[in-house]
């Protein structure tokens, strides 16, 4: 059904991809690999997608990188359709990802987000945080089969919950650079970083 109201498999292939990672830069032949679909069937989608303004494009590293266009005039109700995630564009928004079941075999996770190498931001230092209660064996694993994957290796930093409140209560440079830097925002229970709904002025009189 979706499939005959956007045109093609590829091209919903490629809506599901892109919206369900936001801020997450991909290349071509990632892109094949992550969809399994034949790369000039990928590369007319992306070309169609690029012209109408859903998806923007950036050369980087003599590497031509895609990634969602969050100023798009519809990104919300498309991110609704193929996201699954919230609707507001912004940095740290919650969207499930293919490594979200994985992610919470680790243990009790607080947090989990992408920066560094998949989102083409370096300022942080690291490409993969974790915060909470986490199997290190699991987190070991999950790691290497991720550089797997990937096809790099993945720079990663763990840490317990109290320990990210007293860094960030802190102004902990190196978390402030994470926190700061572009990011793909996977978990985040206790919308720790995630921007809180804001209150009516109706309702916050209500509470007073």
């Amino acid at each position: 059904m979706v499939e005959q109201l956007f045109g093609s498999k590829t091209r919903v292939k490629l809506l599901h991809l892109f919206y369900s990672n936001p801020n997450r830069s991909f290349y071509v032949r990632e892109i094949t690999r992550k969809i399994d679909e034949q790369i000039n069937s990928v590369r007319r989608e992306l070309a169609n997608l690029l012209s109408i303004g859903i998806i923007s494009s950036e050369t980087n590293n003599n590497r031509l990188y895609y990634e969602v266009n969050q100023k798009y005039q519809y990104y919300p109700p498309l991110s609704a359709i193929f996201g699954g995630g919230q609707t507001t564009p912004g940095e740290t928004k919650v969207a499930p990802d293919e490594d979200l079941h994985d992610i919470k075999t680790l243990g009790n996770v607080e947090l989990a987000l992408y920066t560094g190498q998949f989102t083409r931001d370096e300022t942080s230092g690291i490409d993969f945080m974790v915060v909470g209660d986490v199997n290190p064996t699991q987190l070991t694993k999950f790691v290497a089969e991720l550089e797997k994957k990937e096809g790099k290796e993945i720079r990663y930093a763990v840490m317990p919950y109290e320990e990210f409140v007293y860094r960030r209560q802190i102004n902990d440079r190196f978390l402030g650079l994470v926190l700061a830097a572009k990011k793909q925002v996977l978990i985040d229970k206790q919308n720790m970083i995630s921007p809180k709904p804001e209150k009516s002025k109706k309702k916050e009189k209500e509470e007073e």
